[in-house]
């Protein structure tokens, strides 16, 4: 299977100012083509370094590509340090002259002496075009290798990858493709998720398994190389349904489709309504289940509700409720639920209540969460969790386990 590394170049991408959006969509453009980036790597402007950095790479992978360090000036060094790496010398190109000269004169500007340093090819390389700056790229192959040298500016590469080098490659590169599954999990740790399924994954090499967790969020994601799709996706069924089957309903999402867009579905699939009552997740749920394009659809409102007072006034939860049992207890989380239905007129209402810290405000241990819910036709529920992490980290829990406890509910 063809592999590729990506390097690109430039001090300003090594500064917190810039980042390398070029990488991302190069990895997307190889792996549509069968094709593996093994690496990516930002090299600043010495020559020296990215010399060696692409012969470390030529060591590796069968394909290297460059982005940035093609204009004029001093600090480009992209040719130099790839023509010392190769062990070829830069050969002046006239007809690169020529096109750039043409250039700036239908622009009705004067050339610089400095864009001459743009006519300059590696020996036995082939100039790209560039229709949209006057940085040439350069494609070079030798002994199953290509190195491709392409412009920094996103919209110069981009028409330069599309237009010169899929070609170029599809050409060259054998059959394969990359075909993935991926799955989201909620309810369960990554510890726990991991234990679960490594017995099915972990006999292959091929798909590949990833598990990448956030704040009570994990996604798996399967890949599979083969010649055809057909041999894809026959080697991705001996993985997915399996670990499909041990995870069951914690599976809320097969298409990379966030919580609040489950969630947002399930609700209109039944022509229903949602509000919310938040104190310690701050307007976090009600944030997310509004983030998604048209939640006006299904979503009412909410209320955020961070003191007593404010449960007492807006959600009718009663002093005696709240002097007698806290704000971080069932009950309350009950009430606040049943409160906000009652008062938006929606068909469901979640509600969260707990302690996020740094310190306990009610006696509670730091990372209790009670997350309540209430329906038409049934006595309102609540239920606690113990979250782990900082002050943050617990909100964020909470809007997701309060997410998740909603999407359980509507299934």
């Amino acid at each position: 299977m063809a592999d590729a590394e990506i390097i690109a170049v430039g001090s300003e991408l090594l500064t917190p100012d810039r980042i390398d959006t070029n990488s991302l969509w190069l990895t997307a453009q190889l792996n549509e083509l069968g094709v593996e980036v093994r690496r990516k790597v930002v090299v600043g402007d010495d020559r020296e370094l990215l010399a060696a950095a692409v012969c470390q790479s030529l060591s590796e992978v069968s394909i290297v590509i460059l982005s940035g360090g093609l204009g004029p000036t001093e600090d480009d060094i992209t040719r130099e340090a790839v023509s010392q790496a190769l062990g070829r010398p830069l050969v002046f190109r006239q007809d690169l002259l020529d096109a750039l000269t043409g250039r700036f004169e239908r622009l009705q500007r004067k050339m610089a002496d400095n864009n001459r340093r743009q006519t300059f090819v590696i020996e036995g390389a082939e100039p790209l075009p560039n229709g949209r700056g006057t940085a040439a790229g350069q494609w070079f192959e030798s002994n199953g290798k290509v190195v491709m040298l392409l412009p920094g500016p996103p919209h110069e590469l981009q028409a330069m990858f599309t237009g010169e080098c899929m070609p170029r490659l599809r050409r060259k590169l054998p059959p394969q493709v990359i075909r993935t599954r991926f799955y989201r999990v909620a309810g369960m740790g990554e510890s726990d998720l991991d234990q679960l399924i490594s017995p099915v994954y972990k006999p292959y090499a091929n798909p590949t398994t990833t598990i990448l967790a956030g704040a009570g969020d994990i996604q798996i994601h399967l890949r599979a190389h083969a010649e055809t799709e057909p041999e894809a996706n026959a080697l991705l069924d001996a993985v997915g349904p399996p670990i499909e089957k041990l995870l069951g309903d914690r599976i809320y999402s097969r298409n990379g489709a966030s919580l609040e867009e489950v969630v947002g579905e399930q609700l209109r699939a039944r022509r229903a309504t949602l509000s919310v009552a938040e104190s310690c997740s701050g307007g976090l749920l009600g944030g997310r289940i509004t983030s998604v394009r048209g939640s006006s659809d299904y979503f009412a409102g909410g209320f955020l509700v961070y003191t007593d007072r404010m449960k007492t006034e807006l959600l009718g939860v009663t002093p005696e409720l709240l002097a007698e049992h806290t704000a971080v207890s069932e009950e309350c989380a009950r009430a606040m639920a049943e409160g906000a239905r009652l008062r938006t007129g929606s068909t469901f209402a979640v509600s969260v209540t707990g302690e996020a810290g740094p310190e306990s405000q009610t006696g509670a241990p730091v990372g209790t969460v009670i997350i309540g819910y209430a329906a038409p036709g049934v006595e309102p529920q609540a239920k606690r969790y113990l979250l782990f992490g900082d002050r943050n980290g617990v909100r964020a829990r909470a809007a997701q386990w309060a997410l998740d406890e909603l999407r359980r509910k509507l299934l």
